[in-house]
């Protein structure tokens, strides 16, 4: 059994950030991965995806990313590419192709490579573990399910239509490649929130760290977890599923159970765009406060808050679809992720199977998380967040 003084679970964001910070504190520690470094960049994202945060915005601890276009958006590719540099950079010191399979008392860590034991674990495995599809479509012959973690470009589906269900960030970016390549597209949307990519001079992201966003705790995480709408992609622009529709993509409400190979989606459509107007405009309001209140000079941008008509066809939207009829071969469910730490035999999840903890720390001496969704604030789980959380849990790890 091989001994280490902290141990690190993941060589992702979190990991790596981890093992900088306790670099720096000079305490002794060791990284396990369970793929290569950046996997889930390299193997569970498409070939097309542009990042969602400006070149210029996007920095690890004393490593920004080098980037020839700051207002430019970095491809998938790239940010793996630089994950791996940072690797390099920090000198952790990684194992990669060591899955972790067991974490028991004693902080021994059962792994495809043997055991482990820890005097301290960060479990830093990030958000993006388990792909979730919902039951609603039996597997169908003729018909290819895929989630999105697994759709890599539209020439490697199966000729004909594609229904794309989810509408956060990735299906809405997956709907608008497969419509640029000419294929049909269905696209079910459910409730989100659009983001402006630019407004009054600057990309929303900017302005989220401008305004403190960014730094919102936990105990004032919003009610609503629709997902933000945005993209990277053809060089960034503001998503408004209108223009899908006048392209061509025909626009469902939320999805619901299918039968014999006809699905329902809910009358919920214009609801649901309705919703996510609502937050954009009310981000606009945000910001324009942000400017009063703080006497800021920035450029004015009424053209922002036009909101384009509603096809009329939208006025009553298909309410069921007979997937062969429509020739639909492929089905991608952009329906997000869950966490997965069964994997944990120590008392630090709740009944959901979800971590118990405060600020990462957990109720176990020793054991601490990094990297998953407000952690500590808005940014926990960004690239630009995470560091801040790996410095304060290094300097607790350094002090006992």
């Amino acid at each position: 059994m091989e001994a280490v003084e902290t141990l690190i679970i993941g060589g992702g964001q979190a990991g790596l950030t981890m093992s900088q910070a306790l670099s720096k504190h000079g305490r002794p520690h060791l990284v396990l991965e369970r793929g290569r470094v950046a996997e889930r960049w390299r193997s569970e994202r498409w070939d097309g995806l542009h990042f969602q945060t400006p070149n210029a915005l996007v920095r690890l601890p004393d490593f920004p990313l080098p980037a020839d276009h700051p207002n430019g958006y970095a491809t998938g590719a790239k940010i793996a590419a630089y994950l791996d540099a940072y690797a390099t950079f920090i000198e952790a010191p990684v194992r990669c192709g060591v899955s972790v399979t067991a974490l028991r008392r004693g902080f021994v860590a059962e792994t495809s490579a043997g055991e482990f034991r820890a005097r301290n674990v960060v479990v830093a495995t990030g958000p993006f573990q388990r792909p979730i599809v919902p039951p609603l479509l039996p597997e169908t012959p003729g018909i290819l399910q895929l989630h999105a973690s697994a759709y890599k470009s539209p020439g490697r589906l199966p000729e004909g239509a594609v229904l794309v269900i989810g509408a956060g960030a990735s299906g809405a970016q997956i709907a608008d490649e497969l419509m640029r390549a000419g294929r049909r597209v269905y696209f079910s949307v459910g409730k989100h929130k659009r983001a402006p990519r630019r407004y009054r001079g600057q990309d929303h992201v900017w302005w989220w760290i401008e305004t403190g966003m960014d730094q919102t705790p936990p105990e004032r995480r919003p009610a609503d977890r629709s997902p933000i709408v945005h993209t990277g992609a053809y060089g960034g622009y503001t998503m408004d599923f209108r223009d899908f529709a006048r392209q061509g993509m025909v626009l469902l409400g939320r999805a619901e159970a299918a039968v014999d190979g006809v699905m329902g989606f809910a009358p919920d459509l214009l609801d649901n765009l309705a919703h996510g107007d609502a937050g954009y405009l009310g981000f606009l309001d945000f910001v324009d406060a942000h400017i009063a209140s703080h006497g800021l000079s920035f450029p004015e941008d009424p053209d922002a808050r036009v909101i384009s008509p509603t096809p009329a066809a939208l006025a009553e939207p298909i309410r069921s679809l007979d997937l062969h009829v429509e020739g639909i071969a492929t089905v991608i469910w952009a329906t997000g992720y869950g966490m997965d730490f069964g994997w944990i035999d120590l008392p630090v999840l709740d009944a959901r199977g979800m971590p118990v903890h405060r600020l990462g720390a957990t109720d176990v001496p020793g054991l601490y998380f990094l990297g998953l969704p407000f952690l500590s604030k808005l940014s926990s789980a960004f690239l630009f967040g995470v560091g801040d959380d790996a410095e304060r849990l290094a300097g607790v790890i350094a002090c006992t």
